[in-house]
């Protein structure tokens, strides 16, 4: 685990874990470059196996650019050794959260479902299948169903 105030690349200050996933772990960073706060993922220290798939995953976002998928911002390597990965840092809630409190409205329902069918014409015209579609990978940007946001592509195939 890594720890505030670590630098990761010679660019981005740790400040606090905001996510724990499959292959890692995502922090809440500054950018020294930029100023502005990112979230960085790194992957796990005890899963080196799954290395190449974080690269694949790092290898798609870079390329991949829209406004209702994660954006890329940067990767490299720990000096442990880890693979990370920066992307904009999203301010909301993910559907899953949203969806605990109860059910959406037919419209908000409507948005979301027509926000992400856009957003994956980009992956899906290269032949990119997300493959882990689900409440907790679409995410609203300040709460809002009309702006969902697509994240995490570590297991998409292409």
């Amino acid at each position: 685990m890594l720890v505030p105030g670590e630098i990761l690349g010679e660019r981005f200050v740790l400040e606090l874990s905001i996510g724990v996933g499959g292959m890692g772990t995502v922090y809440r960073a500054l950018d020294r470059a930029t100023g502005r706060h990112v979230a960085v993922k790194v992957g796990r220290d005890d899963e080196r196996r799954e290395d190449a798939r974080f690269e694949a995953e790092i290898a798609l976002l870079a390329e991949l650019s829209h406004r209702g998928i994660v954006g890329y911002v940067a990767h490299g390597t720990s000096s442990a050794g880890r693979p990370f990965l920066a992307m904009e840092l999203l301010e909301g809630e993910d559907l899953g959260a949203r969806l605990a409190r109860g059910p959406l409205s037919i419209p908000e329902a409507l948005a979301v479902i027509r926000g992400a069918a856009e957003a994956l014409v980009e992956p899906h015209r290269r032949g990119i299948v997300h493959r882990d579609l689900k409440p907790s990978n679409l995410f609203l940007v300040a709460r809002a169903p009309e702006r969902v946001t697509i994240l995490d592509f570590g297991i998409a195939r292409g």
